[in-house]
């Protein structure tokens, strides 16, 4: 195991990194998670430590988005009741669920995100995609919740943009507002899972308060830059969040798996 001070040099500035991408388009998480891994923490209280600098580097850019108006408090505060709930039993059984069976799924499901990124030139204009109403929009956000809270809890990378995306498809949200909701909903599956993980004794916090303090800065400065260029940032950065996570599932599916 490297040393501490080796540990910091490792870990901070990908975390830093992390937050920024975290902030414009989600997905920090496949930044994140591999540099505690790197540094030679082992895997559970890697997952336990990323989800705490998560929790605190997602509150500044929540904050940061809330300040601008960019957030739609009713829908995103039912999303993250729903995350609660979904992170906490995702946490919970993380280590009872067979990890390949989402390594198919994400193998599936990826390139046809991306073939839809890539060919939809509406994706993600300021007006929004559809108009939906009310009653469909709030139960919506709490399934929308649950599904990717528990996937957040169990796994984690990727959460942010999966939660955009949603956002965008069913919710009628433009990439703005689907990133700001989209923080608020993360940050609640992250506490969830994080609680979780505090509990089982998972969580290094000398690495954590520090990378923390890392990830804050990323989130904040992440968040400036989505607010300030709207689509014209999130959509390109988004795309290459899911070019990357697909190739980190390629690659564990190929050489990690038994």
């Amino acid at each position: 195991m490297y040393s501490y001070k080796i540990m910091l040099l490792i870990i901070c500035p990908l975390v830093f990194c992390a937050g920024f991408v975290d902030a414009v388009a989600g997905g920090g998480g496949i930044i994140s998670l591999p540099a505690y891994i790197f540094a030679g923490i082992p895997i559970h209280v890697a997952y336990g430590t990323n989800k705490f600098a998560n929790c605190i580097g997602t509150s500044a850019a929540s904050i940061k988005f809330f300040k601008s108006g960019n957030i739609k408090m009713k829908s995103a505060l039912l999303s993250a009741l729903g995350a609660l709930v979904g992170s906490w039993f995702g946490a919970q059984l993380v280590v009872f669920l067979n990890e390949e069976c989402l390594k198919y799924c994400l193998l599936i499901i990826l390139p046809i995100v991306t073939v839809f990124l890539l060919f939809n030139r509406n994706f993600g204009v300021e007006k929004s995609i559809k108009e939906v109403s009310n009653r469909k929009v709030y139960p919506l956000a709490i399934v929308i919740g649950v599904i990717i809270g528990a996937y957040d809890g169990f796994f984690g990378p990727g959460t942010g943009t999966f939660l955009v995306l949603a956002f965008t498809s069913f919710l009628g949200f433009n990439l703005i507002t689907a990133s700001g909701n989209a923080k608020v909903v993360n940050l609640a599956s992250n506490f969830a899972a994080l609680i979780v993980y505090i509990l089982n004794g998972k969580v290094f916090f000398i690495i954590g308060i520090p990378a923390a303090v890392c990830a804050t800065l990323g989130n904040y400065l992440g968040a400036h830059l989505a607010i300030k260029n709207g689509s014209k940032v999130i959509k390109p950065i988004l795309v290459v969040v899911i070019a990357m996570l697909f190739g980190k599932v390629i690659y564990s599916f190929l050489f990690t798996s038994s």
